[in-house]
């Protein structure tokens, strides 16, 4: 936003418990536009980072983001959502507080708005944190961002019982831009500079509006709500779909691979061949 010299007015505290520094939203101006934005924002320094919980929110953080949803529907102005996070804060004061249900309630509060909702995944995309402030009728990826259902490194200590195998976990989940497009999550990818530099970072930060821009336009031209909401139904719906295939290999190794869905034509065959031989020798040496 200070990039494109955007006016912003930010909105503070969920009514409930406080306010979150992990989730930035309020209403901005950009070249005329009137939108409401929602974003995770990790901070700069370690000073800012606490302050920022790392880019991780908290259940107050979704519960703001919820009522910046609402304003954005009372105001029919369109909703741009940018993600960078590692997932939602997993500490015991978030359970108390409901950060299941909070992040299970923005979500739904999106799939029902009856306004417009561009997303775009900035840098980390980790699991159920990153989707409760991504469930867009258009969904675009940095470059090098990535998107997951969890992180390389949560993947690995639980499958291969270490993290250094986080590189051959993250081939099998599929999580780079490229890859989510391939597999229709992702709408579109926005390149990256090679260096990153003020200037640098003012024409990324154009080329992610002048995308988003396009996209409300797209929507906009819409007939109705109603085939608004019908085709956010669909698009979501669609993730869920596959066609099953007899498990090629028994024990813990089918499982796994019934659970990646790398017995699948949805994910295609042949796909985590080398991690799953890797998880087989761990076995046979358990």
């Amino acid at each position: 936003l200070e990039a494109l010299n955007a006016e912003f007015v930010e909105l503070r505290g969920d009514r409930r418990a406080g306010d979150d520094g992990a989730i930035v939203a309020g209403i901005a101006r950009i070249d005329g536009r009137r939108i409401v934005v929602v974003g995770t924002q990790k901070g700069r320094d370690t000073e800012s980072n606490i302050r920022r919980g790392f880019g991780m929110p908290h259940p107050e953080g979704y519960r703001k983001a919820e009522r910046a949803f609402e304003l954005a529907e009372r105001l029919h102005l369109p909703v741009l959502t940018l993600v960078d996070t590692p997932g939602a804060h997993p500490g015991p004061e978030s359970e108390q507080r409901g950060i299941a249900e909070a992040i299970a309630s923005a979500i739904s509060r999106m799939t029902q708005l009856r306004t417009p909702i561009v997303t775009v995944i900035t840098g980390e995309g980790g699991s159920g944190g990153a989707l409760g402030i991504a469930v867009g009728d258009r969904v675009y990826a940095l470059e090098h961002a990535y998107y997951s259902v969890i992180s390389p490194e949560g993947c690995a200590a639980i499958l291969f019982r270490t993290s250094e195998k986080a590189p051959a976990a993250a081939r099998a989940l599929r999580i780079t831009a490229t890859e989510q497009v391939a597999l229709g999550v992702v709408d579109g990818i926005i390149a990256e500079p090679e260096t990153l530099s003020d200037e640098s970072t003012v024409t990324l930060a154009r080329a992610v509006w002048e995308t988003a821009s396009a996209a409300f336009d797209e929507l906009e031209s819409m007939k109705d709500l109603g085939e608004l909401l019908t085709a956010r139904y669909a698009r979501y719906r669609e993730f869920g779909a596959f066609d099953e295939a007899p498990v090629k290999k028994k024990g813990l190794t089918g499982a796994i691979r019934s659970l990646f869905g790398l017995d699948r034509d949805l994910v295609g065959a042949g796909v985590g061949d080398d991690w799953m031989d890797e998880i087989e020798r761990d076995n046979a040496g358990a």
